[in-house]
């Protein structure tokens, strides 16, 4: 008697499961978008060991060995960095990015790299092995080394994996992919989880490392099933920032490293190039000074990064004021304004005011606060800031200057740039002198402004 093919109910938005068909997913509020996919009626991967692909066995804590395996090197720092220190044994990683972002250029220079070293293989589903072939020409890479296939099986790929026993495979694309186990069409939420789930046992099990590209919704996040995520042990994103030349390589997650660690490269016509001074990238700031532009120290990852933030403000034309800000939360900078008008007597409740952060960065940390203030006070009474003073410290709602982490190492960047003045929490303020550096330290937000009127 043949046995009765399974199905499930799942949101191909957010890739949410359901036991019966609905309207609305509860997950992600999306309309008509529960879908029936069969999950197959013969031996899926979920019927294996699990992800981690070692067998079920109890084990003391105290016996499990600690000794940690030599990460390979993709041959960029930048990229090193973003993994947690390279590439891990048996990891695989997610990177995503929009089309045109560089992801199968930065994989192609990577594996060209490892290639001198171990053996590598290259996985192709949606280009063909000429395109590849000539996109490696153009970047004049050593290409000795690199074995390529054109498949898009799960099985026929680990098959041929078990023979050819490389050390480091790419799958472009996760999206391409199928398995034999379910019957739905390559790139639903069902064959990229079952695809995704058998390639991550396959690495577990026989140590190899995979990087598995993934394409990228309208919205800038990676498609497929949120459980995607979930399978993997690092997930990075390739973005451009607002200059074309630049990208971003962002870890949203890893279980190897930190998350939020920054990477950044130059895209040329001979590929990705790092860039070793990111801070140089977003301060390259106009001739003429003008009112509302302020400095500020972020923290991105291990390593602190000056941006530039702009703030304008300007008479409403209409009866409701707007507030926008790109880059930033736009809730925060309401707040921060209400804060601004108690505690500082500064009312901009009749006025616009836009926030931007040049150079495309999101920021997501709360020492960007005091320059945000200063660069709405510099807007408002049109008062150029000097190019040669930064500022960073989080405000709270009384109007006290709150602490950041990493206060030394800010100050110790923004010297190394040739900043000569820095307005920062009073908690921060340094035991020792920074050289060529004058601190002025300040606890709430009255005094801010009392240093900031005599600049």
């Amino acid at each position: 008697m043949a046995k009765k093919q399974k199905s499930a109910y799942v949101c191909t938005e957010c890739g949410a499961d359901y036991p019966g068909w609905s309207g609305q997913c509860n997950q992600c509020g999306a309309w008509n978008s529960i879908k029936e996919v069969k999950l197959g009626n013969g031996k899926t991967a979920r019927d294996n060991s699990g992800y981690a692909g070692s067998r079920s066995e109890v084990r003391l804590l105290s016996e499990v060995n600690l000794a940690q395996a030599e990460r390979i090197s993709t041959g960029l720092a930048e990229f090193d960095r973003v993994l947690g220190g390279g590439i891990v044994t048996g990891s695989v990683v997610l990177i995503g990015g929009a089309p045109g972002a560089g992801k199968s250029t930065i994989l192609l220079q990577a594996i060209a790299h490892i290639a001198l070293q171990l053996p590598v293989l290259y996985v192709s589903g949606e280009e063909s092995l000429q395109q590849i072939a000539e996109r490696a020409h153009r970047l004049q890479l050593n290409t000795a080394g690199i074995k390529m296939l054109a498949e898009t099986s799960v099985q026929q790929i680990c098959q041929i994996l078990d023979e050819e026993q490389p050390k480091v495979v790419i799958i472009d694309s996760i999206q391409v992919m199928y398995t034999a186990d379910s019957d739905s069409a390559p790139g639903s939420v069902s064959q990229v989880r079952e695809s995704a789930s058998y390639l991550t046992q396959y690495a577990k099990r026989t140590g190899v490392s995979f990087f598995m590209v993934g394409h990228v919704t309208k919205d800038q996040s990676l498609a497929g099933p949120m459980t995607l995520s979930h399978i993997v042990d690092a997930q990075v994103v390739l973005s451009s920032t607002d200059d074309s030349r630049f990208r971003v390589l962002r870890a949203d997650k890893n279980r190897f490293g930190s998350v939020g660690e920054l990477g950044f490269f130059a895209m040329e016509s001979s590929g990705l190039k790092e860039v070793k001074n990111p801070s140089a990238m977003f301060l390259s700031r106009a001739e003429k000074p003008s009112p509302g532009s302020v400095v500020t120290v972020l923290w991105e990852g291990t390593r602190p990064l000056l941006v530039e933030i702009q703030a304008l403000v300007t008479e409403s034309q209409y009866g409701n004021p707007r507030r926008l800000a790109v880059g930033l939360d736009q809730n925060r900078l309401a707040m921060l304004l209400a804060v601004l008008s108690r505690h500082g007597g500064i009312f901009t409740g009749n006025d616009e005011i836009y926030a931007n952060v040049v150079g495309g960065i999101k920021v997501s940390e709360t020492s960007t606060d005091l320059a945000i203030m200063v660069g709405v006070v510099s807007s408002l009474r049109d008062r150029i800031i000097p190019y040669d003073t930064v500022f960073f410290g989080e405000v709270g709602l009384n109007g006290e200057i709150r602490p950041v982490a990493n206060g030394h190492a800010r100050l110790n960047e923004a010297a190394k740039h040739g900043f000569k003045r820095a307005i920062i929490p009073k908690s921060n303020k340094p035991k020792d002198a920074v050289k060529n550096l004058q601190i002025h330290a300040v606890s709430n937000i009255q005094e801010a402004l009392s240093v900031l009127a005599e600049l």
